[in-house]
């Protein structure tokens, strides 16, 4: 992700990201790091590109990315006024909150009688996405850059074409007969 550019740029990515890691936590990026909470020694969401991913066409979110990091930052501020938290206003609200309240507001926020729920569903769908396949990026890429999701799943490499091929069947047996039109890439002709 490109530094952010204006304190709305900065602050819209601050609270993204820790929303991200409050999913799928990560280990701190530097010391100072306040986005996220370090709760992990592995890479999380925010290192397999959960914005690069959120921010991507294809996810059809980027638009609302905005608005959704305000209210998240606006639900932020009413969890710390209802249970007693200052908040250090150097930072976006939901980045002030320590990482188990991060977590309690995201589950308020995602349970079923939420009004908002499907828009803080779908932040931690893309959370998770981003994690789990490097979909922002090609899965080959992703694992030559050591994407931290794949890596810790155990997902098998290519082969030195960049091609997966598995000498031996998933399941133990040939589940069915390869259809004489396949080609050699194996895609059907």
């Amino acid at each position: 992700m490109e530094p952010a550019t204006s304190d709305e740029e900065q602050t819209k990515v601050m609270t993204l990201e820790a929303f991200a890691d409050t999913i799928v936590p990560g280990n701190k990026r530097w010391p100072g790091d306040r986005a996220i909470a370090g709760v992990s020694s592995d890479g999380g969401s925010v290192a397999a590109g959960a914005l690069e991913l959120l921010n991507s066409d294809a996810g059809g979110l980027s638009q609302w990315l905005g608005g959704l990091a305000g209210m998240l930052n606006g639900h932020a501020q009413n969890y710390a006024k209802d249970n007693g938290i200052s908040l250090d206003e150097s930072v976006p609200a939901f980045v002030s909150l320590d990482y188990d309240d991060r977590v309690e507001l995201v589950l308020q926020l995602t349970a079923w009688e939420h009004p908002e729920r499907q828009g803080w569903v779908n932040l931690v769908m893309f959370s998770n996405m981003a994690w789990d396949t490097g979909a922002y990026m090609h899965t080959v890429d992703a694992l030559a850059a050591g994407h931290p999701g794949l890596l810790t799943l155990g997902f098998a490499p290519p082969d030195a074409d960049g091609l997966w091929r598995f000498p031996h069947y998933s399941y133990g047996r040939k589940l069915a007969e390869i259809h004489p039109n396949t080609t050699e890439t194996g895609s059907p002709a």
